[in-house]
């Protein structure tokens, strides 16, 4: 049988993108869950069996390659090109101030993330919104009331931070490591439990949600 490329994709990652994205396929390997293959997780590999792993290490034309490639046999494997990778989906709009913003709406309606502030180019707007998307799955959550710090290792470029506003509600928001605040919960929520599940749900549909411009 000829070779069937099912899914192919090549893009940069920083250090800490790439130990996340490996975690998430460990993750789901150790659990027995589809492996997510795309960023988004989009495509899935799903194995019952054990597989082979080859691991190759060189160095060509200035360049050196590491390369971790693991086979099943066909009939051990459910491949799904079309996963439900995303419950949610960005908008993105313009506000009366004819400024470009983003929420991420859940598909029960809900709008799960802001993006707290205009934008005069639309192309910051998406650039916020990608931001979110590279950043939001792997990123540690810090409790600001008890003065927590991100771990130095691992995470993504960002961190979920959890805080309480000037009404006493339980707020988040997600700091990029260059200080700028590129999501955040945009309400309140009486208990910290609420404000934490509203972050995970972000974590979880944030990577792979489409992108739409509603009408307003």
């Amino acid at each position: 049988m000829p070779d069937d490329t099912i899914h192919e994709s090549s893009r940069s990652r920083t250090r800490q993108g790439l130990a996340t994205y490996l975690r998430r396929i460990a993750r789901a390997l150790g659990r027995g869950e589809p492996v997510p293959v795309d960023e988004g997780g989009t495509v899935t590999v799903d194995a019952a069996g054990t597989g082979d792993v080859e691991v190759e290490l060189e160095r060509e034309d200035g360049t050196v390659r590491f390369e971790i490639e693991v086979e099943w046999p066909d009939e051990e494997v459910a491949v799904d090109e079309d996963a439900s990778a995303s419950r949610a989906t960005f908008e993105l709009f313009r506000d009366k101030a004819d400024e470009y913003r983003w929420r991420l709406r859940h598909e029960n309606g809900n709008i799960i993330a802001d993006g707290g502030e205009g934008y005069a180019d639309k192309r910051d707007a998406s650039s916020g919104i990608e931001s979110v998307q590279r950043n939001a799955a792997g990123a540690h959550v810090i409790d600001v009331s008890r003065d927590e710090e991100a771990p130095e290792e691992g995470g993504s470029d960002a961190a979920f931070e959890l805080f309480r506003d000037k009404a006493d509600e339980y707020r988040w928001r997600l700091r990029h490591e260059n200080g700028n605040i590129i999501a955040d919960s945009g309400q309140g929520y009486a208990s910290k439990q609420k404000a934490k599940q509203g972050l995970t749900s972000v974590k979880s549909n944030a990577p792979g949600a489409a992108v739409e411009e509603p009408d307003e």
